[in-house]
């Protein structure tokens, strides 16, 4: 199963609170299983150029099932994979991107944010995740 678009919705509400409460507008994305874009908010004042850099957060996270920042060990200089960041279309190997695991541990998604300080995006994106572990995982009624 997928990310919902109710638990996208309580992503991208967690991470707007988040940046609102530290003063940094942010670009937000979530991100399915399938590493397809779920949801977005670029925040009024969020740069323009972090958009992407969100969005491919959000996409390296749901691609390889890591926080981005952990990648950076397979490229960084002397690492096991030079060039590694530059596949698919080009990933993130810094903080900000986080995948998004249902109460069973399965991967489900991911958030990418960017915008800020790199520890800062990180701030905002593990927002998101601690709300969805604090209820988004919950059974929702299913529309009929």
């Amino acid at each position: 199963m997928s990310i919902t678009h109710l638990q996208a919705d309580i992503a991208i509400a967690a991470a707007v609170r988040e940046a609102t409460a530290i003063g940094v507008p942010m670009n937000i994305a979530v991100y399915d299983d399938g590493a397809n874009m779920k949801a977005f908010v670029r925040m009024d004042g969020a740069f323009l150029g972090s958009a992407d850099i969100a969005q491919n957060k959000a996409r390296t996270a749901a691609l390889f099932g890591f926080n981005t920042e952990a990648l950076y060990e397979f490229v960084k200089p002397g690492g096991t994979s030079p060039g590694f960041d530059r596949t698919n279309g080009g990933l993130i190997v810094f903080a900000g991107g986080i995948p998004v695991r249902d109460g069973e541990g399965r991967l489900i998604g991911a958030i990418g944010v960017s915008g800020g300080a790199v520890a800062q995006d990180y701030q905002v994106a593990e927002a998101a995740i601690t709300a969805l572990a604090a209820g988004g995982f919950q059974e929702q009624p299913q529309a009929n």
